[in-house]
């Protein structure tokens, strides 16, 4: 099979539902070669198993150095941003997530709750005197966002202005038009990011941004570019994947009514059913790109040294080999071991985090907005562009 066009992947088209194509590559070319959108290969893992192994395989590398391509030239003011704990191996990859773990770990989670709670009921009463919203624009947006803020130490009014720059970098990938548009986007986030750094330099607070500055480690402490690719890095995740979960999660119920009404007449099921609403529409559609350190085999396929590889998460948590009836959406599925957050080393820091936002919200939107329902076609929905995120551009429903 000649190797597909990755641009076709990112159109509209085959955004609304890929999981047809998702299972005809797991059934016939589990490890595809693909093209991308700037003309470079890449491969596609699609099965579970494999997505599995890969994850933990350490011939697969984040670092670029690996990439056997001419390298592309960085503008100056984009290089902090290359050594992110996203793209970056051991040792560096475990000492920066150690320096940022303590503000991560569940326990430390748990105390936002009363806030994230507090939050949701303000966004939920504002909106019912209307009938009618945005669910992604007034609801599913704002929640992270200020959540992620309040951690931070972002003032509320800069809330929307990173949302929009965080916007235009995510979706940048999906053309080289996306990424030259970004430009402006990320210097004025990272601007914005620096003037934040030397405030909490003079005036430290009790949040996380005045936390990483003095965090130390075994008298370890990361440098002025991993400070600011850190903060950037927690911005985009700590709310872009929370937006895609709440959108997709109440898409999936309202396109699944009979699921809607077993959640509400049993709330306690609010914890698997948001473990369903990961594996069934993941809010990553793939996991960021890995590099071979040398040429390995997939399923029979070899792959050389130095090519790109994007693990699809949303294939592998469709496939039928993992998950009985893998198509279905039920809220009830046990022994629910999707990939929506990674594996291994990289796993998602935020998920804890994550899920707790998506139980709280869910729960009270079902429990506020009982006639909820979608005020257009589901046809008429739109997907974000771009391959890593899965999330609707808007939502608009009635309750």
């Amino acid at each position: 099979m000649p190797p597909q066009k990755l641009l076709t992947l990112a159109g509209p088209q085959f955004r609304s539902n890929p999981y047809p194509f998702y299972s005809r590559l797991r059934r016939d070319h589990p490890v595809l070669e693909v093209v991308t959108s700037d003309g470079h290969t890449a491969w596609l893992i699609t099965r579970y198993k494999d997505a599995l192994s890969a994850l933990k395989d350490k011939r697969l590398s984040k670092d670029k150095v690996y990439l056997n391509e001419k390298p592309q030239w960085t503008p100056a003011f984009f290089r902090p941003l290359e050594r992110n704990m996203l793209d970056v191996d051991d040792p560096d990859h475990a000492r920066l997530r150690t320096l940022v773990h303590k503000a991560f770990t569940p326990a430390l989670i748990e105390t936002l709750r009363a806030s994230i709670k507090a939050i949701t009921e303000e966004l939920i009463e504002f909106a019912k005197p209307r009938g009618r919203m945005d669910l992604i624009a007034e609801f599913a947006l704002p929640l992270p966002v200020a959540v992620i803020s309040q951690m931070l130490g972002i003032p509320n009014k800069a809330r929307h202005k990173f949302h929009g720059w965080s916007n235009a970098i995510v979706t940048s990938q999906s053309s080289k038009i996306g990424a030259l548009t970004a430009i402006p986007s990320v210097i004025a986030f990272l601007r914005y990011i620096r003037r934040l750094v030397r405030l909490r330099q003079e005036r430290p607070e009790s949040d996380l941004t005045t936390a990483l500055i003095q965090a130390e480690e075994a008298g370890d402490r990361m440098s002025g570019d991993e400070m600011l690719s850190m903060i950037f890095l927690l911005l985009i995740a700590g709310h872009e994947t929370t937006v895609n979960l709440i959108g997709n999660g109440v898409l999936a119920l309202l396109m699944h009514p009979e699921q809607m009404e077993k959640l509400r007449d049993n709330s306690s099921l609010i914890t698997s059913a948001v473990e369903e609403m990961l594996r069934f529409d993941s809010p990553v559609e793939m996991a960021t790109e890995r590099y071979t350190t040398e040429k390995i085999e997939i399923s029979g396929v070899s792959i050389p040294a130095g090519a790109r590889v994007y693990v699809v998460f949303a294939s592998a948590n469709r496939d039928e080999q993992q998950f009985e009836y893998a198509d279905q959406f039920d809220i009830t599925r046990l022994n629910n071991r999707h990939l929506s957050f990674g594996m291994g080393a990289h796993y998602c820091l935020g998920a804890p985090l994550a899920r707790l936002e998506g139980q709280i919200a869910i729960t009270a939107l079902l429990k506020h907005m009982p006639k909820l329902r979608l005020a257009t076609p589901y046809n008429d929905i739109q997907w974000k562009p771009g391959l890593v995120l899965r999330g609707v551009k808007a939502l608009s429903v009635h309750f």
